[in-house]
């Protein structure tokens, strides 16, 4: 199957960061940032994403502690990814997430400034494009070998 057109997750309990990457491009972008209760989705929002955008793969980040050891949330993203592919039958790869929030909040000072509290306004979907973008430029090859 040629990839075309990746979703990332950055996977949170209380928030989950959304992005789009195209493979032509090699680029990422934000979408949206979904509402979870306790890690858990609604998963008709999350649906309607996968229609939308009718995606040839999922990606979502990992949690790693600052010495690549699995972090607490690693199991819950892991399961999370493992879900995507459950409902919707969607390949998925997992990628190393470290500092993408830290990054994604400079990214919000650098636009403009942070308006508000993060919890008001995440910066969950910039963190997601962040590890997709990762993921992209680490997965040129696959690129490559799966297009026509």
């Amino acid at each position: 199957m040629a990839l075309r057109l990746i979703l990332g997750f950055d996977y949170g309990t209380k928030q989950i960061g959304v992005a789009v990457g195209q493979v032509i491009t090699g680029q990422a972008r934000e979408l949206c940032t979904l509402k979870a209760q306790n890690g858990i989705p609604d998963w008709n929002q999350v649906e309607a994403l996968i229609k939308e955008w009718k995606p040839d793969a999922v990606v979502v980040g990992l949690p790693l502690n600052m010495d690549g050891t699995p972090s607490d949330m690693c199991l819950r993203a892991e399961k999370f990814a493992r879900r995507l592919n459950g409902r919707y039958n969607l390949p998925f790869y997992t990628h190393d997430e470290r500092l993408t929030t830290f990054e994604a909040k400079g990214e919000r000072l650098v636009r403009g400034g942070q308006k508000g509290s993060y919890r008001d306004n995440p910066v969950d979907a910039i963190a997601a494009a962040l590890l997709l973008q990762g993921w992209l430029d680490e997965n040129t090859a696959l690129f490559e070998s799966s297009n026509p």
